[in-house]
C-alpha cells in the first residue's frame, strides 16, 4: 500500500470525553451518598472523587501530542511539544464513530489518541479506518 497518500492531522483532546468523565464521576458521587456509609465517610469520598476528577481533567487537557502523520510507507510520526518522535502503532479500536489509537514511542512510551466527532473530522476518521483495515492483515493489531 505504498501508493496511499500520507494522512496528517492536528490533535486536541476531546471535550465530549471530559464531559462523559464528569458525568460518570457525578453518578459515582450519587452512589456514595446513597450508600450506607456515615455522612462523614460520604463527605471524604466525595472530596476524593472531586480531586481525582480535577486531576484527570488537567491531565486530559495537556495532550502529549499536538499532531500525527501516517506516511505512505506505513511509518507514524507524532509531533510532541518541541520535537517529533517516530511511533509504532500498537493497536486501534473503532468505538461508535470514534477511533482510539495506541502508539509506542521511544521518548514518551505508550501514547493514546482518541479521535472523536468533536476533535476530528468525519472524513479523517473514515480515511484512517479504511487504511487501517487495508493494512491490518495481522489480527494482533486490530483490537475487536
Amino acid at each position: 500500500m505504498t501508493s496511499a497518500p500520507a494522512i496528517g492531522f492536528e490533535y486536541a483532546p476531546s471535550r465530549a470525553m471530559e464531559w462523559a468523565l464528569a458525568g460518570t464521576a457525578s453518578l459515582a458521587g450519587m452512589a456514595v451518598w446513597l450508600s450506607a456509609m456515615p455522612w462523614w465517610g460520604c463527605l471524604v469520598a466525595s472530596f476524593a472523587l472531586v480531586a481525582a476528577l480535577i486531576l484527570k481533567c488537567r491531565r486530559w487537557r495537556q495532550a502529549p501530542v499536538g499532531g500525527a502523520v501516517w506516511a505512505s510507507d506505513g511509518s507514524w510520526v507524532l509531533r510532541e511539544a518541541s520535537s517529533e518522535a517516530t511511533a509504532t502503532l500498537l493497536s486501534f479500536r473503532d468505538l461508535a464513530g470514534c477511533l482510539w489509537l495506541r502508539f509506542e514511542t521511544a521518548s514518551r512510551g505508550p501514547v493514546s489518541l482518541l479521535l472523536a466527532p468533536d476533535n476530528s473530522g468525519a472524513d479523517l476518521r473514515r480515511r484512517l479506518r479504511m487504511r487501517l483495515a487495508a493494512t491490518c492483515t495481522d489480527t494482533a493489531t486490530a483490537v475487536p
